[in-house]
């Protein structure tokens, strides 16, 4: 099967290699020529604008968005929307608020063109280790682009299915992403618990190496925790500035809408929100409240 894969960047290059890889024809596009030439370079076609990449593929078209959510989206379709026929397949692999799925499904659909949301999983690990999938559009239209899915999955028949109508896929996506912050940040809170512990002089790496095996709390996040443990335990260079791509707060805002609590979450983004707190004015107000209050010392930089 062909496909035209729309942004470059390392996760679009290497679902591109993937795919190329098992045997289908890729066209790429992306801004640079740069980021197309890499993609050349292990087989895949290249393209110089959106209108050469849909010449280039047979219809009905697949053609595949793997570019930042938001505004960028919005003026792919669009660029987009001329140029493709009646028929063709828009896939959205990105990180896409699901409301805004809704509403490009059902402009889309004005133009009879078939739309696809896909909440896409597995990071720089995915071109060896395949994509989580979770797939939001018409049932029918899953079958005209399945051998697509099944190649970028772990497995054909495992790691992707269709869980709903438009915006499931990226609604689904979001959860995970909320889920991830909360996990992140238990293990986060657990091996700073252990570092602090100076005493028992723990060696974080061989924790994390134990807890890999057997243990109720192993994981890939674990595995790879382990590996940056390897190399640096102290952190030194790295700076506390923890950065979202806006899928927890999405995941935030959806569960006040819903009346579902979801504090582990929330407390994660808080976190998150918090390591970019340069100023730290609220703490700053804290230590004074306690002095105006209760005579307590407060500590003064220069």
């Amino acid at each position: 099967m062909e496909l035209g894969m729309i942004g470059l960047g390392r996760m679009g290059a290497n679902m591109s290699e993937r795919l190329v890889r098992a045997g289908h024809r890729v066209v790429g596009y992306a801004r640079t020529a740069e980021s197309v030439q890499r993609v050349v370079r292990f087989g895949a076609d290249g393209a110089r604008s959106l209108s050469e990449l849909v010449e280039k593929l047979a219809p009905p078209r697949a053609i595949w968005l793997m570019i930042p959510a938001g505004d960028p989206v919005d003026q792919t379709l669009q660029a987009l929307v001329p140029l493709v026929r009646a028929g063709d397949v828009i896939i959205d692999g990105g990180n896409s608020y699901y409301k805004d799925t809704i509403r490009r499904a059902s402009m889309l659909k004005e133009h009879h063109i078939n739309f696809v949301d896909v909440g896409t999983s597995g990071g720089i690990w995915g071109l060896t280790e395949g994509y989580s999938l979770m797939i939001g559009c018409e049932r029918e239209v899953v079958s005209r682009v399945r051998p697509i899915f099944e190649t970028l999955a772990p497995g054909a028949d495992r790691g992707w299915g269709h869980v709903g109508p438009h915006g499931a896929g990226h609604f689904v996506k979001m959860v995970h992403n909320g889920i991830e912050y909360g996990m992140m940040q238990a293990l986060a809170e657990g091996f700073t618990i252990l570092k602090r512990k100076r005493e028992f002089g723990l060696d974080l790496h061989q924790v994390a190496q134990i807890w890999r095996h057997g243990s109720v709390v192993r994981s890939w996040l674990l595995d790879l925790t382990a590996e940056a443990l390897q190399s640096d335990q102290d952190l030194s260079d790295v700076v506390p500035f923890v950065a979202d791509s806006g899928e927890g707060r999405w995941t935030v805002f959806e569960a006040v809408d819903l009346d579902t609590a979801a504090p582990v979450i929330t407390l994660a983004l808080m976190q998150r929100l918090r390591s970019r707190d340069q100023v730290a004015y609220a703490d700053r107000l804290l230590a004074l409240m306690r002095e105006q209050f209760g005579g307590h010392e407060v500590k003064r930089g220069q």
